[in-house]
């Protein structure tokens, strides 16, 4: 072809396309602004993409859906269509793991959920599910966006629904990290574990002007659904941070024990700890005064890898402690009673907070480790008309229902119902130890003399009636209150030096690296709720 014909043909406009992509980029990226973005920061947040660029592993995130954009024509909303619509979603990595990720920015139209970006969290949803991975949602909230009415409302069902299918299939983490109200408080209440960050974020059915106007009852956000109030009192929450940066570490971390998928086993992590190590100080840790506290995180602690105990519910029921560690390297799920508040006694609020954490380690292949110092259940009318029946089930029904290999190890009481329920023998666990120091009986020595012996103290004179009592609930302890009967019926496997405990559950858990339990073949069964 001459030169002069092929001057004759238009160039391609390559370039067209490029600068509309670049456009469109920059549209996406702005959010609402640079104003608005300066408002969030003033008020300690970041943006949520800042958000995303700390949580996953750097250059890993791939966005999804950058250019979709709402359909509402109504109240005007055609004028104000940006390119993302409010939501960044896509997937990226933690430390070198694949997990989908939702993030709500405020600085559009307050974050609220159109029936389009509501889209893309269920696109991403349904993507971490064929792919087996987590799903993390970063929430910072107004709720529906009011102008598209049930289209928003259907948005958040669809979303409810992928929460109810995907649990116990991948984990689901929530990081409340501003505003979530109404309709938005329950897809983060389906997922796993909830994160909340102490001055910026807060979670209510109701607000507090609708309370006002309902109850005439005054309260602020921060009281009503504030960080500490869902962690320590409502028990909606799992973990509380200072700030956002503070949050998404919190969030890379449990990850670290999660494995992806129910399929896979839990990230092992190398440990130069020795699966051998004594301490010493575990011998005399349990005071000679069966009355006397002592902080069971102290034996935690000194049991698994490294002395590192991840906490969830910290601030919670805080007479069971639960969590996560390693032993020989694998990620472990802890449950104990913490004798130091309120005697590491079962109450309503405890016995719901350790059936949840079973049972999500049971879903996701996490071994579990019990350590039992209970003295019953908590009496009183408070807890029996609130239902201790029905909600000390849950616990029991979670332990007998998992198929994880399960430790329990007896440090001291081990009482009447709590023993049964507190992964006993009886109820599939494996492995069962106890300390020396261990009582396992109906009840205490000194209930059980007052009953059985009851008309013989009453026959005694008053003057020795307590010297009497106290010769009888000596010989109760010597004869019951001790590990050697139940071990001598194979309730319990082995009584151990507390020194040795931490080899004793690595040697065992070694053994039942390849356990498979299985229960009845049935929908599902219907815990007590």
């Amino acid at each position: 072809m001459s030169e002069t014909k092929r001057s004759l043909i238009p160039e391609p406009k390559a370039s067209d396309g490029m600068e509309e992509l670049h456009r469109l980029d920059t549209e996406a990226e702005a959010g609402g602004g640079p104003e608005r973005r300066e408002r969030e920061h003033k008020a300690g947040k970041l943006t949520a993409r800042e958000r995303i660029h700390l949580l996953v592993d750097e250059n890993t995130f791939e966005e999804l859906d950058k250019f979709v954009r709402h359909r509402c024509v109504d109240f005007g909303m055609q004028e104000q269509r940006p390119a993302g619509d409010g939501f960044v979603t896509g997937f990226g990595r933690i430390d070198g793991r694949l997990v989908y990720v939702f993030a709500q920015d405020f600085t559009v139209f307050g974050g609220s959920l159109s029936e389009a970006n509501a889209q893309k969290i269920c696109k991403i949803m349904d993507l971490a599910m064929r792919a087996g991975a987590p799903v993390i949602g970063l929430n910072d909230s107004g709720g529906a966006r009011i102008q598209e009415g049930v289209a928003s409302l259907a948005g958040y069902a669809d979303i409810f629904l992928r929460n109810t299918l995907s649990s116990g299939v991948i984990p689901q983490i929530s990081a409340i990290m501003g505003p979530c109200a109404g309709g938005a408080v329950y897809s983060p209440a389906i997922t796993d574990f909830i994160f909340m960050t102490r001055e910026t974020s807060y979670m209510f059915v109701t607000g507090p002007d609708v309370i006002k106007t309902v109850t005439h009852e005054e309260v602020t956000k921060q009281e009503l659904g504030g960080a500490m109030t869902h962690n320590e009192r409502s028990g909606v929450a799992h973990f509380i941070a200072r700030d956002d940066a503070d949050c998404l570490a919190m969030i890379r971390e449990l990850m670290s024990f999660l494995p992806s998928n129910n399929l896979d086993d839990p990230p092992r992590r190398a440990s130069s700890d020795s699966s051998i190590r004594r301490d010493e100080a575990l011998n005399t840790l349990v005071p000679a005064d069966p009355q006397k506290p002592y902080d069971i995180k102290d034996a935690i602690h000194s049991i698994v890898d490294d002395n590192y105990f991840f906490e969830v519910h910290e601030h919670y029921a805080k007479n069971l402690v639960v969590g996560f560690a390693r032993l020989d390297g694998h990620p472990v799920g802890i449950v104990s009673n913490q004798p130091a508040f309120l005697a590491g006694v079962l109450d309503i609020n405890a016995s719901v907070k350790g059936a949840r954490f079973v049972r999500f380690c049971d879903a996701f292949n996490i071994p579990l480790i019990t350590f039992e110092d209970v003295p019953g259940f908590l009496p009183g009318t408070q807890q029996e008309f609130g239902g201790i029946i029905k909600h000390g089930a849950k616990l029991l029904f979670a332990f007998a229902e998992a198929t994880v290999p399960k430790i329990t190890v007896i440090t001291r009481k081990a009482y009447g119902g709590a023993y049964c329920v507190m992964a006993s023998k009886h109820i599939r666990t494996d492995a069962n130890f106890a300390w020396p120091t261990a009582e396992i009986a109906v009840m205490g020595p000194e209930g059980a003399v007052d009953i059985v012996y009851k008309r013989e103290l009453a026959k005694a004179l008053e003057s020795e009636r307590e010297k009497l009592r106290q010769e009888k609930i000596a010989e109760f302890r010597e004869r019951f209150a001790n590990p050697f009967v139940a071990s001598e019926r194979g309730y319990i496997d082995a009584v151990i030096e507390p020194a040795d405990t931490r080899a004793r559950i690595i040697t065992a858990l070694r053994a039942l690296e390849n356990k498979r339990d299985t229960n009845p073949r049935k929908k599902h069964g219907n815990i007590p709720l």
